[in-house]
């Protein structure tokens, strides 16, 4: 960005009637060109320039500090001074994040002096398509406690609410069935969070898949799953792992079984 520039056109003069040592409270700052706020547009990773005019109508100089909140914003310079009855146009820069979302964000632009702020509203429109993916991965079952440890990850452009249901098949059917419902979290486009679902009242005998179903709006369901033996105990476990094996292999059989007459089934049906 470049330094800033000072002008003399355009000044405002004092309002008749107004002592001039009151000149400093009325300085102003607002996007050049007399816009009402400060607009930009681009891609993700890109920087976008604008500039910001300060006004001093004033008999005496008038330093200005500049910040800004809510978006990346660099000056360039931090503080000016601006002489007396004299506009100076301050450059700016806003470097749009790499993993910004399109879509419209806010921000604002602060100017502070003589023991008040301006604050100008800044408006950044990031560019580029919307696509809402999410997926639910690595997904463990600690049998000790029952509790379900999961991963999330956004990997669209837009910021995801996802909600989570909990389905576990055990070898007489099902153990657990909790339907979808909103978790306590936002996810920004590449974030990732590791999280846990509590199980109160896991089998204590029982062999069982469990599948975790993450959805958020505008993104396709995902699923993963993973499969766990619980027992009651070590003395249990020897006693019974080998019963209950057999068990849910002659569960899982039967219902490859069944899929397999289904699909002959529905292949004769359009012979």
């Amino acid at each position: 960005t470049s330094a800033p520039r000072r002008s003399t056109s355009g000044t405002a003069t004092p309002r008749p009637g107004c002592p001039r040592t009151s000149a400093p409270a009325s300085w102003t700052a607002a996007p050049a060109a007399g816009r009402p706020y400060a607009y930009l547009e681009g891609p993700a990773g890109s920087v976008l320039q604008d500039t910001l005019s300060l006004t001093n109508p004033g008999t005496r100089p008038l330093t200005v500090r500049l910040d800004g909140r809510g978006a990346p914003v660099s000056f360039a310079a931090r503080t000016v001074t601006v002489p007396a009855r004299t506009r100076a146009d301050v450059p700016f820069a806003v470097t749009v994040p790499a993993d910004a979302p399109p879509g419209e964000h806010r921000g604002t632009v602060r100017a502070t002096a003589a023991g008040r702020d301006v604050r100008v509203d800044l408006r950044l429109r990031v560019s580029g398509p919307r696509l809402a993916a999410l997926t639910v991965e690595d997904v463990h079952v600690d049998t000790a406690t029952g509790t379900l440890r999961y991963t999330l990850v956004n990997r669209g452009t837009t910021v995801l609410a996802p909600r989570l249901a909990v389905r576990a098949e055990g070898v007489l059917g099902t153990v657990l069935d909790r339907p979808g419902r909103p978790l306590p979290l936002t996810l920004r486009p590449g974030q990732r969070t590791t999280r846990t679902e509590a199980w109160p009242d896991p089998p204590s005998l029982d062999s069982v898949t469990v599948r975790l179903t993450a959805t958020a709006e505008g993104a396709a369901p995902a699923t993963a799953r993973a499969e766990a033996a619980f027992t009651s105990g070590p003395a249990v476990a020897g006693a019974a792992g080998p019963l209950l094996a057999a068990a849910a292999g002659g569960v899982h059989a039967a219902r490859r079984r069944a899929r397999s007459r289904t699909q002959r089934a529905t292949a004769g049906a359009h012979t």
